[in-house]
């Protein structure tokens, strides 16, 4: 950590976890071993981030896609989630971390619904990690009803004039900044329909490590690759002598 400069390290990450399933295959196990230790690396990452000081993390959890997956293994994932809700609460408060979901809470069973809004309302106040974590998240559904809500606003006459400021009033992510860093694990490289306005222009990092397997070093290599990269959003650096 002492080589990373605080400076120059992200506020926000965004990670797509990806590899589960391919964890669990080349070993023989069934996909649920996969989102088993998948937590694990979640454990991982959300306490090295609050230990470095970054303010927002959000994960890419579970998509509007997967509810197509087998009954099964979506069951399962459920489940983990409402286990991981009730393991996981006393230290998002101890460690003073807001959790966030980002996506369609509607979508899921009542008791679910129930844990996740509770988990928000309790650490509501907490201020040093913002944990965000998108499920039943799809970026094109998110702006295609920030812009329905938009319309409703302006034939209410609650709006009259529409920039991006304004729009991203409307996206789930309002009140955050865009993400900084966006990590994929598993080698896929494709952004999967997540969070397609927020990352016009953050830096991207594919590595081919599967999420279960995502841990420290690896999540050190790339906030390190992230420090060295030169961000320029749209515009060109110049030189000491004055060229770019």
């Amino acid at each position: 950590m002492s080589k990373l400069e605080q400076s120059k390290l992200p506020a926000h990450v965004a990670i797509i976890m990806d590899g589960n399933g391919r964890w669990a295959k080349m070993r023989g196990l069934p996909r649920a071993e996969g989102h088993i230790h998948g937590l694990e690396s979640v454990r991982n990452i959300v306490t090295l981030t609050r230990k470095l000081h970054i303010p927002f993390l959000t994960l890419y959890a579970f998509s509007k896609e997967n509810w197509t997956r087998p009954r099964a293994e979506v069951k399962k994932l459920l489940t983990l989630l409402g286990s991981f809700l009730e393991s996981e609460l006393q230290l998002m408060m101890d460690e003073d971390i807001r959790f966030r979901v980002v996506g369609n809470i509607m979508d899921f069973p009542k008791r679910l619904q129930t844990q996740l809004n509770a988990a928000m309302q309790k650490t509501s106040n907490n201020s040093s990690l913002s944990l965000n974590i998108a499920l039943s998240y799809s970026g094109r559904e998110e702006i295609l009803n920030a812009v329905r809500e938009i319309i409703n606003d302006v034939k209410m006459g609650h709006i009259t004039n529409i920039d991006e400021n304004v729009f991203q009033g409307y996206l789930y992510t309002k009140g955050m900044p865009d993400p900084d860093l966006l990590i994929r694990t598993s080698g896929e490289i494709r952004v999967s329909n997540f969070l397609l306005w927020q990352i016009a222009y953050t830096e991207i990092y594919v590595t081919d490590t599967l999420w279960p397997d995502f841990r420290e070093d690896a999540y050190m290599k790339a906030l390190t690759e992230y420090t060295k990269r030169e961000r320029r959003f749209g515009s060109v650096k110049e030189n000491s002598s004055g060229r770019a």
